[in-house]
């Protein structure tokens, strides 16, 4: 089968693979932003409940300690988390069950855009407002959001200044020369393509998603055989140092050290936008600067 034709068929069960296990894991699944089912009544100072650990990161730096009732479990899991773990620990955790979301009484509920039918049917019926977050496929999307959150919790000025400090590490990762060739690879071969926010962080610090010249789609399977054919400069290696990716480690890859240098990534700089984006761009500026 053609070089191409096989990438194409690979990209498809891949799309079709990943699309049923991001819906089941919520905080990695993409789509468009989805309003509550209830505006409910205005608060001055709304005690909040996120089911989304992406939005928790946004709560920590845009809210009073005292608003936040409850976050997602997710960011209470050191795998996942992207809050300092001990931070997390201070609040209440759900997993976001309408059951646990009801018992903590909050104003609002902020969740992502999959969030469990059987959930948004039981908060309907008890008049609780829910707004649910796409997550942000770019950084202007992603500072829209702080924005929005921002507003709900009622310190805009917060909001405001967050998204100054994404657009000061954004420029200070800004890097001059030739874009560096690279790509950011999951366990199994999982690649982010163009129209995500991993491409733009990639370009914003000086590299070049090679994702596209392989012909892959915005989240595809990249086969080993073809990353050892044509290897990038720089291979962000999405993990944490105690785990390695058997794939990276098959005997095939080790020609490639003398031309492909292997970065770590961690998992928590890949699924969330908003103060994320700060460590991810400081991540990235620094793997420019050792090549």
């Amino acid at each position: 089968m053609p070089w191409g034709t096989r990438l194409a068929t690979l990209g498809r069960m891949a799309v079709g693979w990943c699309s049923l296990a991001l819906a089941a894991a919520g905080p990695a699944v993409a789509g468009p932003a989805v309003a509550g089912p209830a505006a409910g009544p205005a608060v001055a100072s709304p005690r909040i409940v996120s089911i989304n650990p992406c939005v928790d990161s946004v709560l920590m730096q845009v809210a009073d300690a005292s608003q936040i009732a409850g976050i997602s479990h997710y960011s209470q899991d050191a795998r996942s988390t992207s809050i300092p773990l001990a931070q997390a620990m201070r609040f209440k955790a759900t997993s976001g069950t309408a059951e646990e979301v009801v018992a903590l009484a909050p104003d609002l509920v902020v969740a992502g855009a999959h969030v469990a039918p059987a959930t948004i049917a039981a908060l309907q019926r008890m008049g609780v407002h829910l707004v649910q977050l796409s997550v942000p496929e770019s950084i202007a999307e992603s500072n829209a959001q702080i924005v929005a959150i921002a507003a709900l919790v009622g310190h805009p000025d917060r909001g405001a200044a967050l998204v100054a400090r994404v657009d000061a590490a954004v420029r200070a990762a800004r890097a001059a020369g030739p874009a560096v060739p690279a790509l950011i690879w999951q366990g199994g071969g999982l690649v982010p393509g163009s129209g995500t926010l991993a491409d733009e962080l990639l370009r914003a610090s000086g590299f070049r998603n090679l994702s596209v010249d392989y012909g892959l789609q915005r989240w595809d399977v990249l086969p080993l055989e073809y990353l050892v054919a044509r290897p990038p400069r720089v291979l962000f290696s999405v993990g944490e140092a105690d785990r390695s990716d058997r794939m990276l480690g098959h005997p095939v890859m080790r020609p490639l050290a003398r031309h492909m240098a292997v970065r770590r990534f961690p998992d928590r700089l890949l699924r969330c936008g908003g103060p994320t984006i700060i460590d991810a761009m400081m991540q990235l500026s620094a793997a420019r600067r050792s090549l």
